[in-house]
């Protein structure tokens, strides 16, 4: 008995395209579910605080350093261009609220101005950032 063999010039493929169509779909899914993390662009070193509550998070963040100088969305800004970056994000997102997360070496007269201007600029809702005993 003589074993016929299929044409030997034939390949066999492997068809790809619904794993790439669910590889698609998950890479999809995870930008679309992803949160994605606002930062000032600078670390400051926060003074601690016994009545500091956690807050989950901030939708602006404004961070002063012990320089003086203002940080929002990892550049540095004036004072005067405070106002017109909360409005900026605050129209983006009214119900968002201002953290200010001031440097503990930081001047207070600092701080109260880029409150002010975050006030100016509509948000009632003006936070400062202190640490907690567990940070």
């Amino acid at each position: 008995m003589r074993r016929r063999h299929a044409h030997k010039d034939e390949e066999v493929e492997i068809n790809i395209t619904p794993m790439l169509d669910v590889v698609f779909i998950m890479l999809i899914f995870f930008i679309v579910t992803t949160s994605f993390i606002k930062e000032t662009g600078i670390d400051v070193n926060r003074p601690s605080a016994d009545t500091a509550e956690k807050k989950e998070r901030g939708n602006i963040l404004i961070a002063i350093n012990a320089n003086g100088e203002i940080w929002m969305n990892k550049r540095k800004i004036d004072v005067r261009s405070v106002r017109a970056n909360v409005e900026r994000a605050h129209a983006e997102n009214p119900e968002g609220s201002v953290v200010i997360t001031a440097d503990k070496e930081s001047k207070t007269d600092t701080l109260i101005q880029v409150m002010d201007q975050a006030r100016l600029a509509g948000v009632q809702n003006v936070s400062i950032a202190a640490r907690t005993d567990t940070d």
